[in-house]
């Protein structure tokens, strides 16, 4: 087998829910050493998400596999001695507390670069670890709501809304996974760690990209307008007789696509149409032409007709076509197997990122709470079977 491209980086993971086992689960499946590290008994929140199978969470075990689990009192003399003892051999520590949290347990960045002046330590939390607001707790929707991309979410007239999945959290996951990467090349140059930060709110702020652009240079606050994008047009959604689809001519070249597809080129030299400005401006009159002339053909047609044209358009699919279309769940593989020991078979979703020398792999499925505390231990720090016990006397796992 291929080796992975992070083989050989230990990551002790004290996230829990969402945004950091996301991170985790990336840098996991690329080959990272995943250690991570649960509370006694109760273990990641998400351990009782549901759905559930078989008594196990479907949410904890689409985040969690190609991990090992260990339990670790933190609270506890022995534990913090323990984890400290671990941070010098690993490379990164992950953490998604409240700001505060890490070091009133004496566990920050400050006091574990003291025992491992390399280590990279990351941290996800609603607002980040300095500011006004960084001792706010911070959820997903806070994140949306805050970053502006509830506001510009929904239909005109419509209420604020969120978007259909925790995009803060993902996004702030995505950004914890990149943010750990670069501090590791810059550590193979420097032998440096540093402490990576990343705020809910700011990567949402960052992933609204045209939209702030477009108050910062003209003073417009942008509105809720449905599934049109601002920057151009028609790139919308679009009723047929059966159903809606989305069409992408973005450019003035696949507009005039479009209208050959539409028998329709005098819409090509209409003032109305003439660029893609005029097209934004004049939006609901061409989206009424235009659904006019769809509104004769079934939506599976019609996409047909106008890809085999050049012309960008998409089914809008429901959950279950997606997980059996045969490019996303077939030839991309986004959506995977893995045998869960108590679960059994499960269809978890796959990784995104296709490397071509290192592909990822799902070598482990999500694993039992503590699982892996005393292989972890004795592989790690070479701890006894005399001394494990000890420990487990006092509570420490």
């Amino acid at each position: 087998m291929k080796k992975k491209a992070l083989e050989g980086i230990t990551i002790l993971d004290l996230t829990r829910v969402l945004a950091g086992p996301y991170c985790s689960m990336l840098l996991a499946d690329m080959g990272a050493n995943i250690i991570k590290i649960e509370r006694p008994k109760t273990g990641d929140d998400t351990r009782v998400y549901e759905p559930i199978v078989n008594g196990e969470s479907a949410y904890y075990m689409n985040l969690n596999r190609n991990k090992r689990s260990m339990t670790l009192d933190l609270k506890n003399p022995d534990g913090k001695a323990l984890f400290m003892e671990l941070v010098k051999k690993s490379d990164v520590v992950l953490e998604n507390y409240r700001p505060g949290v890490m070091e009133r347990l004496g566990l920050g960045y400050e006091m574990l670069k003291e025992v491992n002046p390399g280590i990279i330590y990351g941290c996800v939390s609603g607002f980040g670890h300095y500011g006004p607001y960084s001792n706010r707790p911070g959820y997903d929707i806070i994140a949306q709501a805050m970053g502006g991309l509830m506001s510009t979410t929904g239909w005109p007239g419509g209420e604020p809304t969120r978007s259909g999945t925790a995009f803060a959290d993902v996004m702030g996951g995505i950004s914890l996974c990149v943010g750990i990467e670069a501090a590791y090349i810059n550590k193979l140059r420097t032998g440096e760690g540093q402490k990576i930060d990343v705020a809910l709110v700011d990567s949402v702020v960052s992933a609204l990209e045209i939209i702030t652009q477009i108050y910062l240079v003209s003073g417009r606050v942008p509105q809720r307008i449905g599934n049109r994008y601002e920057a151009s047009y028609p790139y919308d959604s679009f009723h047929c007789k059966d159903a809606s689809i989305v069409i992408g001519a973005g450019n003035d070249k696949l507009f005039g696509i479009l209208c050959d597809v539409m028998q329709m080129p005098e819409l090509i030299e209409d003032p109305r149409f003439i660029s893609n400005p005029d097209r934004i401006k004049n939006n609901v009159e061409l989206k009424k032409i235009m659904e006019t002339w769809l509104c004769n053909y079934q939506s599976e047609e019609i996409v047909e007709i106008l890809l085999a044209a050049g012309c960008p358009a998409a089914p809008i699919y429901d959950i279950d076509q997606v997980t059996e279309d045969p490019h996303i769940a077939g030839a991309r593989e986004m959506f995977v197997e893995v045998e869960h020991p108590i679960a059994g078979k499960m269809r978890l979703t796959g990784n995104q990122i296709k490397m071509s020398g290192t592909p990822v792999a799902f070598d482990r499925p999500a694993p039992l709470l503590g699982q892996h505390t005393k292989e972890l231990l004795q592989e790690t720090l070479g701890i006894s079977d005399g001394e494990y016990q000890e420990l487990v006397t006092k509570g420490v796992f």
